[in-house]
C-alpha cells in the first residue's frame, strides 16, 4: 500500500530530512515520500508528523492505512546538540513504527552504509568489545548477531586500515558494458547489442584518459596502491579491447610495487581463455566470476544468458589459467530463489573454493526493472539465507573483511566480503573506509579526492558513453583539481 503513493511527511521546526526518510526506509524500503513544513499536508492513509519545539520538545505523529494515527513525545535538555535531537526525533518515529508495523530492523536505528566505520572508530579510541556493543545497542538498537557481524569485520578489517597509504591512490577502470541487463540491476551499463558502434571510440577516449590520468600521477609522484577493473562487466568487451586497456594502464601507470590488480571478470557468460590470458599477462592477479546463483531457473528470471554449469566452468577455467585469487559474488534474495537453493549455491561454491566470497543482498533500485515489481519480494527469504551464510561461510575458513549497506535492500540486510586470510581485497576496504585518493577513469567512473584534513571531493565521469566520448574535451578540465589534490596529499608521512 505504502509504494502505491508518496507518503506525507511534514517537519515542522526541523530540516531533518534526510535521516526521517532513512528511519522510514528501514520500514518501507521502496517507498517514496513528499516532504513539506504545511501541516495541512498530513492526511490520508498515511502521514508522518515531525516536530520539534523550543525547550527542547521533539515529537512524531505516524498514522498507517486501517490504523489510527499514534503519537510520541520526548524532553530534551536545552542544549541538546542537533545531532541529539535529529537521533531522539528518528527513535521516536522508529519505536511508533515498530509498533505498528511488527517489523523489527535487525540493524536498529543504524541508517548510512558503512556500520563497520563506527565499530572501527570506538576500537581506535581504546574501548573492548563490551563496551562498544553497549554503546552502539543502546544508541542504535541493532540486534547481537549484526553487531558480532561488524564488530568481527572491523577486527579483520582493522589491521590492513592500519596500512594505508594515504599519500598513495588507486586507480578505477570502467567498462561499463554487459551482456544483458539483469532485472536488478541499478548500474550504469549498456547492453553490447547497443553499444557495439561505440566501441571503438570508447576504447580510444578512455585509453586517451588513462594517458592523462597517468600524466598527472607520474608528475605529481603519486604512487599507484591499487588498480581496479569494475563495470559493467570489463570481459564484455573483446580480448584485443581488453588488452588494449590493460596495455594503456601499463604503459602509463608504475605497477611494480602495486598491492592488488583486480578485474571483475563477472559474468560467466562473457569469460573465454583468450580473455583470461590477456588479464593474467598483463599484470591482474585477482579476478571476479560472478553467478550470482547457480539456480538455472533464477538465472533465466534475472535475465542471465548462462547456466550454473556455465559459471562452475568459468572459474575451473580461470583455474586452469593460472588464477590462485578468485572472488565470486552471490546475491541473496533474487527472485524466485529459495531458501534452499541459495543454501545449495552456496555449498557448491564452497566446494569451489574461491579465496574470496562476496554475499549481497538483493537491493531494490528505481532504476532497476525489479523495482517495480517490488511488491513481489515482501516474502523474501533473504533473512535466512543471509543467516545461513555467515555461518556457513566462518565454518569454511572464511572471514568478513568488509561490509556495506544499501538503501532499499530488502529486510534491511547488508553487503559482506569474506575472504580466506590474506586473500582481502584491499581496494574493497579502501573504497569502503574512504581514507585513499581514488582516481577513476571511464564512462561513468568516479574520482574521490581525500585531502589531507579529510575532506572529500567527487568528479563523476560522464554517464553515458555518446556523452562521455562527445564531451571527453570538457571533462577532461576538471583533471586540475587531481592535479591540485595528489599535490597536497604528497604532504601525509607515508606508512
Amino acid at each position: 500500500m505504502i509504494n502505491t503513493h508518496k507518503m506525507p511527511v511534514v517537519l515542522i521546526g526541523n530540516s531533518f530530512k534526510y535521516e526521517t526518510e532513512a528511519t522510514l526506509k528501514l520500514f518501507f524500503s521502496t517507498a517514496r515520500f513528499a516532504f513539506s513544513e504545511d501541516i495541512s499536508d498530513a492526511q490520508g492513509e498515511s502521514f508522518v508528523i515531525a516536530e520539534v519545539s523550543g525547550g527542547i520538545t521533539v515529537s512524531a505523529v505516524v498514522k498507517l492505512p486501517d490504523s489510527e494515527p499514534e503519537r510520541a513525545k520526548a524532553q530534551l535538555p536545552a542544549d541538546s546538540d542537533k545531532n541529539t535531537v535529529e537521533h531522539e526525533l528518528c527513535r521516536l518515529i522508529y519505536h511508533i513504527l515498530c509498533r505498528k508495523t511488527g517489523i523489527r530492523p535487525p540493524w536498529g536505528l543504524m541508517t548510512g552504509i558503512r556500520p563497520v566505520k563506527k565499530v572501527t572508530e570506538l576500537i581506535e579510541k581504546g574501548l573492548d568489545e563490551e563496551q562498544i556493543r553497549t554503546a552502539l545497542t543502546e544508541r542504535f538498537e541493532l540486534s547481537p548477531d549484526k553487531f558480532d557481524l561488524a564488530y568481527k569485520t572491523a577486527v579483520v578489517q582493522l589491521p590492513i586500515l592500519r596500512k594505508i597509504d594515504r599519500s598513495a591512490a588507486s586507480l578505477y577502470v570502467s567498462i561499463p558494458f554487459c551482456p544483458t541487463r539483469c532485472s536488478y540491476c541499478s548500474f550504469v551499463s549498456h547492453s553490447m547489442d547497443s553499444a557495439k558502434k561505440l566501441m571503438p571510440e570508447y576504447i580510444a577516449a578512455l585509453c586517451r584518459e588513462l594517458e592523462i590520468v597517468g600524466k598527472i600521477v607520474r608528475e605529481t609522484g603519486t604512487k599507484i596502491d591499487t588498480v581496479y577493473f569494475g563495470g559493467g562487466t570489463p570481459t564484455s568487451i573483446s580480448a584485443d579491447e581488453l588488452r588494449a586497456v590493460m596495455e594503456a594502464v601499463a604503459a602509463n601507470f608504475d605497477l611494480d610495487s602495486i598491492r592488488e590488480y583486480s578485474v571483475e571478470a563477472g559474468r560467466p557468460d562473457t569469460i573465454t581463455e583468450e580473455k583470461l590470458r590477456v588479464i593474467k599477462e598483463l599484470g591482474a592477479s585477482r579476478i571476479s566470476v560472478n553467478p550470482q546463483t547457480l539456480n538455472d531457473d533464477v538465472l533465466r528470471v534475472i535475465g542471465r544468458m548462462h547456466s550454473g554449469e556455465d559459471a562452475v566452468k568459468a572459474f575451473e577455467l580461470a583455474r586452469k589459467t593460472g588464477f590462485d585469487n578468485i572472488n565470486t559474488d552471490l546475491i541473496a534474495g533474487l527472485p524466485t530463489e529459495s531458501a534452499e537453493s541459495f543454501r545449495n549455491t552456496l555449498d557448491r561454491i564452497c566446494e569451489l573454493s574461491p579465496e574470496s566470497i562476496t554475499v549481497h543482498t538483493l537491493t531494490l533500485k528505481r532504476s532497476a526493472d525489479l523495482f517495480e515489481k517490488s511488491s513481489d519480494n515482501r516474502t523474501n527469504p533473504a533473512a535466512e539465507m543471509v543467516g545461513y551464510s555467515v555461518g556457513k561461510l566462518m565454518s569454511c575458513g572464511y572471514l568478513p573483511y568488509y561490509m556495506y549497506r544499501q538503501k532499499n535492500t530488502v529486510d534491511n540486510l547488508e553487503n559482506v566480503g569474506y575472504a580466506k586470510p590474506g586473500f582481502e581485497s584491499w581496494y574493497n576496504i579502501f573504497i569502503m573506509d574512504e581514507t585513499q585518493t581514488i582516481l577513476g577513469a571511464g564512462c561513468a567512473a568516479s574520482t574521490k579526492l581525500v585531502y589531507p584534513d579529510g575532506r572529500i571531493s567527487r568528479i563523476h565521469n560522464y554517464k553515458f558513453p555518446y556523452e562521455y566520448i562527445g564531451r571527453f574535451d570538457e571533462l577532461m578540465k576538471k583533471k586540475t583539481e587531481v592535479t591540485e589534490c595528489l599535490k597536497k596529499i604528497k604532504s601525509i608521512p607515508q606508512k
